[in-house]
């Protein structure tokens, strides 16, 4: 829900740019660069920028520490904060999409499956051959993991449904990053 709030947040109030969908910022880029539009290219791009170092301090926050925690306050603390600092669109992007990446590392593993919690493609690929494989058993190439449907499933809906109340947020609360933030509060405290 976090990701699905930070993106459609993102991408009304900062120029159609997506704070957790790298993905969707790389072919808007690439749209951009066809028309010509090459700061259009660029406001797309920054953001992986910002995204992967995100990612890696996730990692050694979760080697250090042992644990995703740590990565996830840090992504609460940027996610609260950015709507109260005066930082330009492009910044607070930059900010978020640096959050994002923490989560897409530091929340990656649900009772042994592997789950991306920030790209939705792959989780749908996933679902799929989890569901043609439950349909359709005793296929030839076992898949690469076991995989919990219902935990796919799960994570896609999370993910709609965290895009449904950012897009609602968005007329109704001056700075509605809280709530994402206040979400990963509360898994650090389910935790």
């Amino acid at each position: 829900m976090v990701a699905g709030i930070a993106d459609a947040v993102g991408y009304v109030t900062m120029n159609g740019v997506f704070a957790a969908n790298m993905t969707g910022n790389t072919v808007l880029a690439g749209i951009d660069l066809a028309k010509g539009n090459h700061l259009g290219a660029w406001n797309h791009l920054t953001p992986l920028v910002a995204f992967f170092p995100g990612a890696m301090l996730a990692r050694v926050l979760v080697r250090l520490f042992k644990g995703p925690g740590a990565a996830i306050l840090l992504e609460a603390a940027l996610i609260a904060a950015v709507g109260f600092l005066p930082l330009t669109e492009e910044n607070a992007v930059m900010i978020v999409a640096f959050a994002m990446g923490l989560q897409a590392s530091a929340i990656t593993s649900f009772a042994g499956h592997s789950v991306s919690t920030v790209v939705v493609t792959s989780t749908l690929a996933r679902t799929a051959d989890a569901a043609v494989d439950r349909l359709w058993p005793g296929s030839p190439t076992p898949p690469p993991s076991a995989v919990n449907t219902w935990l796919l499933a799960l994570t896609w809906t999370g993910y709609l449904i965290g895009a449904v109340i950012g897009g609602a947020l968005l007329p109704i609360m001056a700075y509605p990053l809280l709530v994402p933030a206040a979400l990963l509060v509360l898994l650090l405290l389910l935790l």
